[in-house]
């Protein structure tokens, strides 16, 4: 049998071209096996069914697209990158989006958006005796900020600039993460 990553990858693909052809809900295990040469057995190795596999795509394509951009200096450039990743899957993403809704489009997109802006939390925060629940929160305040922006993105057919997108939510924040940490700070030491 292939090793893990590539059967994961060959399904992931195949899952790919066959939603250009079809609506997610209309393909089958058996579709998808037979696409790429893969048994049954081996898909339910990995997968408990397509859902599971649309979800690790979409953590997979996301963490490719982040690639080292979870700093302070580069998370502009990451959120760029999730934007395109999102762009060059349009047909997945958006058949994804109209099958299974946007709930579960916002969960993927949370779990890796939470982790690039968790990281660049931590390093605003060395030498900050801050909280874990707080960095925790702030983590999670950006995560849904970051989120919902791009799933109004989504929702409109992603026709906007992203780039401008990513550029006016520079400009809102910029300093305001450092700001919450301080604020946070203080709150923690009682001041």
């Amino acid at each position: 049998m292939p090793n893990t990553n590539t059967t994961k990858a060959a399904l992931g693909e195949s899952l790919k071209k066959l939603v250009l052809t079809k609506r997610l809900e209309k393909i089958t295990i058996n579709d998808l096996t037979s696409d790429c040469g893969i048994s049954r057995m081996a898909f339910y190795y990995h997968f408990k069914d397509i859902y599971d596999l649309v979800e690790w795509l979409c953590v997979e394509d996301g963490k490719k697209a982040l690639q080292g951009k979870k700093t302070y200096e580069t998370w502009q450039e990451g959120m760029c990158q999730i934007f395109e990743a999102v762009l060059e899957n349009r047909d997945f993403i958006l058949n994804v989006y109209r099958s299974i809704g946007r709930e579960k489009i916002e969960s993927y997109l949370y779990k890796f958006t939470y982790n690039m802006i968790k990281e660049v939390v931590e390093e605003k925060c060395r030498g900050i005796a801050l909280a874990a629940d707080h960095k925790a929160f702030i983590a999670d305040f950006y995560k849904y900020g970051f989120v919902g922006i791009m799933l109004d993105w989504i929702s409109h057919g992603m026709k906007a600039d992203y780039e401008k997108i990513v550029e006016n939510m520079g400009v809102m924040l910029h300093g305001n993460m450092a700001r919450a940490i301080k604020n946070f700070e203080k709150a923690d030491i009682g001041g």
